[in-house]
């Protein structure tokens, strides 16, 4: 063995200069979907709810999301989430979200790898059986059921916040497409959904279509949010925008799923799994449509061939609308852990996006 190897052996841990900023993250995938949980290093943030404290990340560390997700340490379909403090003490914990635009106000995937990663972290006192984390997010708060045994998570399922239809079969004529077919409701975000079956597209939604998901997607989105003076939240301003495009093939799948959801999002994001608070506003439709009923479930399947599964729990007045609190049941996986070192001398420090 040369010496020169026996060197590189022996010295393989970096000891960063003391001006580089270091934050510790761990990394998992829900459906396919990732998730970088952020766990230490990042500066404090501050404010006295959840939604301020997405408001003050926005305003003061934008260049730290920018940094973390986009390349070259992440990518463009990268996404995210900071732990922050709860809103009052009848919660564990809270959860800012992060990705390519911005920072969302609920996400369905980061609740279930969340509240899986809880659970091995030993955040909570963990046993065998149900255990239930209350989650505040930016649109109120999520309580998660985290089943274990023999000291594993086997499966998480989680109840949204008060999830509403704005408005169904409405139509936008859009370039390239024609008049288009839509729904808009509200899952903990407001998203557009077009069901394909309604729609004379000439793709579908499996993986060879994945470019032409992202265009159209963003094209539907763009002109509903220009079009539709109704994508307004009752209660918070800040979460009155349009989030994605949901593409819904509602064909029983070969997987056996009831149907197949493909959500677009953010600035182009296509998520890979199911999409926890799109299938919430989807069991928010099918409950007005009589499509689902309670102690009914339905199985969605994601472009990846992911599942979650959506049920209605209860119902309830929300201000003007009628809302149902969604039940989503789905898995998640550690993938990494990892130190992020960012160096002010590097010209990339805050991060690139190429498609």
């Amino acid at each position: 063995m040369s010496k020169t190897y026996q060197n590189i052996l022996s010295k393989t841990k970096l000891s960063p200069n003391k001006d580089w900023l270091k934050i510790k993250t761990i990394d998992m995938h829900t459906g396919g979907e990732p998730l970088r949980v952020i766990v230490d290093g990042f500066p404090e943030v501050k404010g006295n709810s959840v939604l301020e404290y997405r408001r003050y990340c926005k305003e003061n560390f934008d260049h730290l999301r920018t940094a973390l997700l986009f390349e070259p340490r992440g990518h463009a379909d990268m996404y995210g989430c900071i732990l922050v403090p709860p809103n009052d003490d009848g919660a564990d914990f809270g959860i800012v979200f992060l990705h390519n635009e911005g920072y969302s106000t609920m996400c369905g995937h980061a609740i279930i790898a969340i509240s899986t990663l809880a659970v091995e972290m030993k955040w909570i006192d963990v046993k065998e059986g149900e255990n239930i984390i209350n989650i505040d997010v930016p649109c109120g708060r999520i309580t998660s059921f985290a089943n274990v045994k023999n000291g594993k998570v086997t499966g998480i399922r989680f109840h949204c916040v008060p999830s509403f239809v704005v408005g169904l079969d409405r139509t936008i004529d859009i370039e390239g497409l024609g008049k288009v077919t839509y729904d808009l409701a509200y899952g903990g975000a407001f998203y557009a959904y077009v069901d394909m079956a309604k729609n004379n597209f000439d793709f579908d939604l499996g993986v060879d279509s994945y470019r032409i998901l992202i265009s159209k997607g963003m094209d539907i989105k763009h002109a509903v949010m220009k079009a539709d003076k109704e994508i307004l939240h009752p209660y918070e301003k800040d979460l009155s925008f349009l989030y994605g495009t949901i593409f819904i093939d509602s064909n029983k799948q070969d997987s056996g799923a009831d149907s197949r959801n493909v959500c677009v999002f953010a600035e182009g994001e296509v998520d890979r799994s199911p999409t926890g608070s799109g299938v919430s506003g989807r069991m928010a439709i099918h409950k007005a449509r009589k499509e689902i009923d309670f102690g009914e479930t339905m199985a969605i399947e994601s472009i990846t061939g992911s599942i979650f599964k959506g049920s209605v729990i209860t119902e309830e007045n929300y201000g003007p609308f009628t809302a149902v609190i969604p039940q989503v049941e789905g898995t998640a996986h550690i993938t990494g852990m990892h130190t992020f070192i960012i160096d002010p001398e590097d010209p990339m420090k805050n991060g690139f996006i190429l498609r």
